[in-house]
């Protein structure tokens, strides 16, 4: 497996933000990078989630019946991360305009 900062894994990491935003459709190359970021940047998100649940599993583990009072920031951002981080795709974001968060609709 390659290194972090090997050629080959700085060949392989994504250019593009994770977005489609300004991604012109009909470059196939920048369109194919749009979709390997989107998965990626999702990919991570799931990932974090695995890492909190294994802290969290290892807190309770650790703590015993006290562990209401001393997971609960654990738990809490766990919930938070099963949230967010769900692997769904590329195709929904790629076939609809979503309005950007925060603007006035």
């Amino acid at each position: 497996m390659p290194t972090p900062e090997s050629p080959m894994f700085l060949s392989r990491k994504p250019t593009v933000p994770p977005t489609f935003e300004g991604v012109d459709y009909e470059d196939t190359d920048r369109l194919k990078a749009a979709r390997d970021a989107i998965i990626r940047e999702q990919w991570v998100k799931c990932m974090m989630a695995r890492l909190v649940r294994d802290e969290l599993s290892k807190c309770y583990y650790r703590e015993g019946v006290n562990h209401l009072e001393k997971c609960g920031l654990l738990r809490e951002r766990y919930f938070k991360a099963l949230k967010e981080g769900k692997v769904t795709g590329y195709l929904f974001e790629q076939q609809n305009i979503m309005p950007k968060e925060g603007g006035s609709s």
